[in-house]
């Protein structure tokens, strides 16, 4: 079988190449020979990938019926938690680079007068759940090559906020190629080719890669809440959540909150050609985003805020069947062919993706679960504005989370 370094139109390896020792060679070839390189032809189907169906809006379990149903939800949940059936993933593979932080995003300090971590306060929400149910909940914890070592040593430093080590595993995100508009492998240095996470659909085939798989088996783990890092309000393993989706007979669910207007960047959960699925905000129409019910609330208005619990049983299925692999252009840091460091101020490529609304969209069906964005939903993405440590900080104040 022809090397991909054989192939003339990789300029940037064979450059690479040209200029290494034979021990760079061996170090570039042995990294070039682990990657799966069919992943570059989706580029000639990345258009296909991207085209959407027909969206209709999905009705949620609303706040009223969550509560009216609170004991009935709360019963069936924490039975699951207690049978040891529930697994919690945590999505925790970025730097906190926007937040001035060259570390992972997780290290946040987001106390004020003292020291709380993002990751303990995310330790604290799921122990909140394991204190009702008297039983503990395994914790995956995703990282990325490049903060595996800095998240592990941080929480053995911290010993796991108190949480049991037994309990906690974690494991590294898949890595996928990046390359140019012409399909050309881009180098980020001479002996690494630039390589890009598999996006947030790719947490479960990395704990297939992981080896977990046989462990979700052996524990009898038939659910996991997937969540992410940055929203520090995170209810984990909620109990009527679970017990929502369990008492709907669905295999997945999806916590939601109502969104504050019609245009807001928010994903929302609907359903496509019949299926469950997310329209992104910018993909929207007028109408779609104006259209009413006739008691007045949006038909779309429901916003995800990547909190989903779902089967793993399907999810298996749907490893099996391949999940699609999206095409994005992004600016990628790379060597040219002369060993020079560029780092592009326009898109100059290609990454390699899979994405949860694909995964939501192959389950046969999922429950919107609302939730009260006030004491559910303070994601951090900047020190100061929307969706920021300040504005977390506030919310936090106001759901009795002492910060100094």
């Amino acid at each position: 079988m022809k090397k991909i370094w054989d192939e003339e139109k990789q300029t940037y390896i064979r450059a690479a190449i040209s200029r290494n020792t034979d021990r760079e060679n061996e170090v570039l070839k042995n990294r070039l020979e682990a990657i799966d390189w069919s992943v570059l032809e989706h580029i000639e189907r990345k258009e296909t990938v991207n085209e959407r169906g027909v969206f209709a809006p999905l009705q949620a379990v609303e706040q009223s019926e969550i509560a009216s149903r609170s004991g009935e939800f709360r019963e069936l949940g924490l039975k699951a938690i207690r049978d040891g059936k529930v697994g919690a993933v945590l999505l925790a593979g970025g730097q906190g680079t926007r937040l001035g932080l060259d570390k992972p995003k997780g290290t946040l300090c987001i106390g004020e007068g003292k020291q709380l971590y993002l990751f303990e306060q995310l330790i604290c929400n799921l122990t909140e759940v394991t204190d009702e149910a008297g039983a503990f909940v395994p914790l995956y914890v995703m990282t990325s090559n490049i903060n595996h070592a800095d998240t592990v040593s941080f929480f053995e430093e911290h010993r796991y906020f108190g949480y049991p080590k037994e309990y906690v595993m974690f494991f590294v995100q898949e890595m996928e190629p990046a390359c140019d508009f012409s399909g050309r492998v881009l180098m980020s240095s001479n002996t690494q080719p630039a390589m890009s996470p598999n996006g947030n659909g790719g947490w479960f085939l990395s704990m297939i890669r992981a080896g977990l798989l046989p462990e979700l088996k052996q524990r009898g783990i038939e659910w996991l809440n997937v969540f992410a890092v940055d929203n520090c309000l995170q209810r984990i393993a909620d109990p009527l959540f679970i017990g929502a989706t369990l008492a709907y007979g669905c295999e997945s669910g999806a916590k939601v909150v109502r969104k504050a207007d019609p245009y807001e960047k928010i994903g929302v959960l609907c359903t496509e050609d019949g299926s469950p699925s997310i329209v992104e905000y910018y993909e929207m129409t007028k109408d779609m985003a104006e259209d009413r019910r006739d008691d007045g609330e949006l038909k779309y208005a429901f916003g995800v805020i990547l909190n989903y619990l779902f089967s793993r049983k399907r999810l298996e299925k749907i490893a099996k069947e391949h999940m699609p692999i999206h095409v994005v252009e992004k600016k990628v840091p790379y060597i040219d062919e002369n060993g020079i460091s560029i780092k592009p101020q326009q898109p100059n490529g290609y990454k390699f993706e899979t994405l949860v609304l694909d995964m939501v969209h192959m389950m046969r069906d999922c429950v919107p679960y609302e939730v009260d964005r006030s004491y559910e939903f303070a994601p951090i993405k900047n020190l100061h504005g929307v969706d920021s440590l300040d504005s977390a900080r506030e919310l936090m104040k106001n759901c009795g989370i002492l910060l100094s």
